[in-house]
């Protein structure tokens, strides 16, 4: 995914978008490359500038997890940037085995099923969507196909009508894909999803140098579908108890809002074609 090795690719993108003012340092002269110097982070985490440099060339692959932490508040990660880069420095043997795709559970299918007002769909590192309801599916009937979050995001031409805070949605998209590729740099997945998106989108390539990484959040989407119009929903993301690398999502309109009204007349949509095909079939 680079030229360099993960971790140091994460280390320079995150000192690159510092300010000296950020952490508290003076800044002397005019700096030929963007945020801080090496020398300043080795500094700030108590560090030798030797040792901090093959960090970031990858030659020093197996820091303690006091350097890490020292490493963290200099570069001024947040929590989940700090695990993030704590899993970056676990060896092969050290990963979880079980991060790759595995089948969804039929009572997790039961469960989606049986919410006929709310659309849910189970998502996977790479964020495909292994599964959703009819619901979820008549959400997302613009789209040419209800497969891949962040195709939907960055390929489809329909995303930048149907999520309307965009550039939210985009910058989310990856930093989820840079949190699942932390859990597992070796992936063939999401290599493969991460080959296709640079191709088709530049938007895609700038944001994933940034090397931000979020689990998904809890915050509200304003959504257009192209026959039900405006949607904004609140929604929540759910870990799959025994399959850690799923994320069960579930949107939620407010009780008797437009948007729950809207639910309704997609879930008519949805239910009429079935309808038509039993009628059919007698």
């Amino acid at each position: 995914m680079s030229n360099g090795t993960p971790l140091g690719d994460f280390l320079r993108a995150r000192r690159e978008g510092l300010k000296p003012q950020d952490v508290g340092l003076p800044e002397y002269g005019r700096r030929r490359v963007p945020g801080l110097r090496r020398e300043e982070v080795a500094l700030l985490a108590g560090v030798s500038s030797d040792y901090y440099i093959r960090l970031e060339q990858g030659r020093e692959s197996s820091p303690s997890p006091q350097v890490l932490e020292a490493v963290a508040q200099a570069l001024k990660l947040d929590a989940e940037s700090a695990d993030h880069l704590n899993r970056l420095c676990l060896t092969r043997s050290q990963r979880p085995h079980d991060w790759g795709e595995a089948d969804i559970s039929p009572q997790l299918l039961q469960l989606m099923d049986g919410w006929e007002h709310t659309p849910a769909f189970v998502l996977g590192p790479a964020l495909d969507i292994l599964a959703g309801n009819s619901l979820a599916t008549a959400l997302h009937s613009g789209f040419d196909a209800f497969d891949n979050l962040a195709r939907n995001v960055f390929v489809d031409p329909a995303g930048r009508e149907f999520y309307q805070e965009w550039e939210r949605a985009a910058h989310s998209c990856v930093a989820e894909l840079r949190a699942a590729f932390g859990h597992d740099p070796e992936s063939a997945r999401i290599a493969e999803v991460y080959a296709e998106l640079p191709e088709n989108s530049e938007e895609f390539a700038g944001i994933w140098q940034l090397h931000d990484v979020k689990s998904k959040s809890q915050e509200g989407k304003h959504l257009k579908h192209p026959e039900v119009g405006d949607l904004h929903i609140a929604f929540a993301a759910f870990t799959v108890n025994g399959a850690p690398h799923q994320q069960l999502v579930v949107y939620q309109a407010e009780p008797a809002g437009p948007t729950a009204t809207a639910f309704e007349t997609l879930r008519a949509m949805a239910t009429e074609p079935k309808l038509a095909q039993a009628n059919a079939s007698t």
